[in-house]
């Protein structure tokens, strides 16, 4: 298998829900919260993926303004979806437009619900990328994905989703083996998964609005 090379960069494509409709599953935490948290995670995403020193572009999808302004703020290109709630459509226009803006950079998909990730972990992750095949990273459950990444676009196929593993797998793209990477694999649908994020340790963002949580 070919290896990447230490000059290869990174465009980095993060999908971020509208609050408005993000994160029905935190719903019992109120919906003022669950709001919040969507963007406290988004947020501590993407500063932790702006900061890996292999990461040139971050590139947020997203269809609310405020959100995208916001995100524009911390350094992110932001773009609008321009598909109907399909987020692997969306994820591959995306890539379409980081490779027509930057093509001289690998593309990767990044989920927006990783407030506890370390860009020292997703920058070993991004170092593992063969020159010829795509990679992912299991969630922490190992049924779910976080992170896709392709050495050219003709590789990039997404298929988030339930049971995205084994779907990845299947068209061919290897599974990361780190065991180290725990930040850059708990994503967080439930209040047990922010309270499991909490114990890594997440960003300023969602540290400050958790703070005397208790979950």
């Amino acid at each position: 298998m070919s290896t990447p090379s230490p000059q290869d960069r990174y465009g980095i494509v993060v999908p971020v829900k509208p609050p408005s409709v993000a994160k029905t599953r935190l719903l019992e935490m109120g919906d003022a919260m669950r709001r919040e948290l969507v963007v406290a995670f988004a947020v501590d995403t993407i500063n932790a993926a702006i900061a890996s020193p292999v990461v040139d572009v971050v590139l947020a999808v997203t269809d609310d303004q405020d959100l995208g302004c916001e995100l524009s703020d911390l350094g992110a290109q932001v773009i609008p979806d321009g598909t109907a709630n399909d987020l692997n459509a969306s994820l591959a226009q995306a890539a379409a437009e980081v490779h027509r803006r930057w093509p001289s950079l690998r593309i990767c998909a990044l989920c927006a619900d990783l407030p506890a990730l370390r860009s020292d972990e997703l920058t070993r992750a991004l170092e593992e990328v063969p020159a010829d095949r795509a990679l992912f990273v299991a969630d922490t459950e190992g049924v779910g994905t976080t992170l896709l990444v392709a050495p050219a676009l003709e590789l990039f196929l997404p298929h988030f989703g339930t049971g995205s593993r084994l779907a990845h797998l299947a068209t061919g793209a290897i599974e990361l083996e780190l065991t180290d990477v725990h930040t850059l694999r708990r994503d967080v649908d439930t209040p047990a998964d922010l309270a499991a994020a909490i114990k890594l340790g997440v960003g300023s963002r969602t540290s400050i609005l958790t703070a005397g949580l208790r979950l």
